[in-house]
C-alpha cells in the first residue's frame, strides 16, 4: 500500500518547492507597487466604501502588473460645506473604527485638519510627495552587515576577497498613487465648475483612477464622451462590481432618521459610535443649508 500510494503521490522534490516559491516572489517583486486613495465624505463610513478598496485590490493584483501595498482614506475637510455634513472630528474617528481589523487600509487626517477646502488634485500631489518621501529615506538605508557565529555582524572590509559582498537592494522607485472612486464620482467630472478642467488633467494624467462600476452603467460611453478622459483611457481602470452593493451614507442617514437599523450596513464599531453620540438626525441633515458647495465658490 506503501508503494501504490508512493507512485499514486509522489513527493515534490524540496528543490522544486523552493524554485517555485523564489518565482512567486519573483513575480511580485517585479510588480509595480500602488496605493489607493479614495477622497470623499464617508458621512458616515459605510460597508460599501471599504469594498471598493476589496474589490480594487483584486482587480489590480489580478492584472499579474501591479501589487497593491496600501489604502488610505481621506474624509473632507468641513470646509467642504456639503449639506448635512457632520463635523470631520466624529467622520475620521468612524473611519479609524471600520478600518482598525484592517492590515492594509489607513485614515490620513490631512485633508480633513485643513481650515480650507482642499482640491483632489492637491490631496494627491501631498501624498505623492510622501511616497516619494519615504522611498527616498529607505533607499538610503545601508545593507546589513553579515553575521558572525555569537550574533556579531561582520564588517565589509573584513570579508574574505573570495567571498561575495552584498549587495545593495535595488532601488524600486516610489509606489504608483492612484484615485480610487466610484462611476458616480467619475461622473461628476462634466458638472459644470465642479472641477477646473486642468484638475482632472492632472488627476488622470498623472496618477490615474481605479474606478469601481457596475453592469448598465453608461461609464465607458462617458469616458469616450469626454477629450481629455478618452485621451488618458489606458491610466483609468474600470473595476466592474458583480456582487452589487447599493448601501450609501445619504441612505444611512435617511435610515438614522427614521429611526431604522442600520445594523450590517456599517461596520459594528461605526454603528456603535454613532449611536452613543446621537450623529445624524433632522438637525444634522440641516447642516450647511443654504451653503454654496466649496469647490462652486472657487472655480466659478
Amino acid at each position: 500500500m506503501g508503494q501504490f500510494a508512493a507512485k499514486l503521490f509522489p513527493k515534490k522534490s524540496s528543490s522544486s518547492t523552493v524554485a517555485c516559491i523564489d518565482s512567486s516572489m519573483e513575480n511580485l517583486d517585479n510588480r509595480k507597487e500602488v496605493v489607493l486613495l479614495a477622497c470623499g465624505s464617508f458621512n458616515p463610513i459605510t460597508i460599501m466604501h471599504l469594498r471598493l478598496f476589496e474589490l480594487a485590490k483584486d482587480y489590480m493584483n489580478e492584472t499579474g502588473q501591479y501589487n497593491v501595498i496600501k489604502g488610505i482614506i481621506s474624509p473632507v475637510g468641513d470646509a467642504y460645506k456639503k449639506k448635512g455634513l457632520i463635523s470631520a472630528q466624529h467622520r475620521i474617528k468612524m473611519a479609524e473604527l471600520a478600518t482598525q481589523s484592517s492590515k492594509w487600509l489607513e485614515v490620513d487626517t490631512w485633508e480633513s485638519c485643513s481650515k480650507d477646502w482642499l482640491e483632489t488634485a492637491k490631496v494627491l500631489s501631498y501624498h505623492q510627495q510622501r511616497l516619494e518621501a519615504e522611498n527616498f529615506n529607505n533607499s538610503i538605508v545601508s545593507p546589513p552587515s553579515p553575521i558572525l557565529p555569537g550574533g556579531k555582524r561582520k564588517r565589509i572590509d573584513d570579508i574574505d576577497a573570495g567571498e561575495p559582498k552584498p549587495s545593495a537592494p535595488q532601488k524600486k522607485g516610489p509606489p504608483e498613487l492612484k484615485l480610487l472612486c466610484g462611476a458616480d464620482f467619475l461622473e461628476s467630472f462634466a458638472v459644470p465648475n465642479l472641477w477646473k478642467p486642468e484638475d482632472i488633467a492632472t488627476i488622470v494624467a498623472k496618477y490615474g483612477l481605479v474606478c469601481i462600476t457596475r453592469s448598465g452603467n453608461n461609464t465607458k460611453k462617458f469616458i469616450y464622451e469626454s477629450d481629455v478622459l478618452w485621451k488618458h483611457r489606458s491610466n483609468i481602470h474600470l473595476v466592474n462590481e458583480w456582487i452589487t452593493n447599493d448601501v450609501s451614507s445619504t441612505k444611512i442617514r435617511r435610515a438614522l432618521r427614521r429611526g431604522q437599523s442600520i445594523r450590517y450596513l456599517v461596520p459594528e464599531a461605526v454603528q456603535q459610535y454613532i449611536e452613543k453620540y446621537n450623529l445624524y438626525s433632522t438637525e444634522s441633515e440641516d447642516n450647511n443649508a443654504g451653503c454654496i458647495l466649496a469647490p462652486f465658490l472657487k472655480n466659478k
